[in-house]
């Protein structure tokens, strides 16, 4: 008989150290799923940012285009061809 519970209570303890290992595992998951949506929000933020910066660098481009720098010679030129095309539509349309 005391075998028995020498059996039963070794298993109570393994039980018992498995539920345990089971709830750590559970609280580690938790913790690694707020982590990977927190680095899911950072690379949204880094992917906004890096948008922001490229309409930014687009923006200077124009604006150094339309200033006539060197650099963008070809693209001033079509700038101007684009929109002196734009003006010439707008006229034809207000003179219909």
């Amino acid at each position: 008989m005391s075998q028995l519970s020498d059996i039963v209570d070794s298993l109570e303890n393994r039980i018992s150290k498995l539920l345990h290992n089971f709830e750590k595992l559970k609280q580690s998951k938790l913790k690694l799923e707020e982590e990977v949506q927190i680095l899911k929000e950072q690379q949204r933020q880094s992917k906004q940012q890096i948008d922001d910066w490229k309409e930014k660098f687009e923006s200077l481009k124009t604006a150094n285009s339309m200033l006539g720098s060197d650099q963008y010679k070809r693209d001033t030129k079509l700038k101007i061809n684009a929109l002196v095309r734009e003006i010439d539509q707008c006229i034809a349309q207000l003179s219909e």
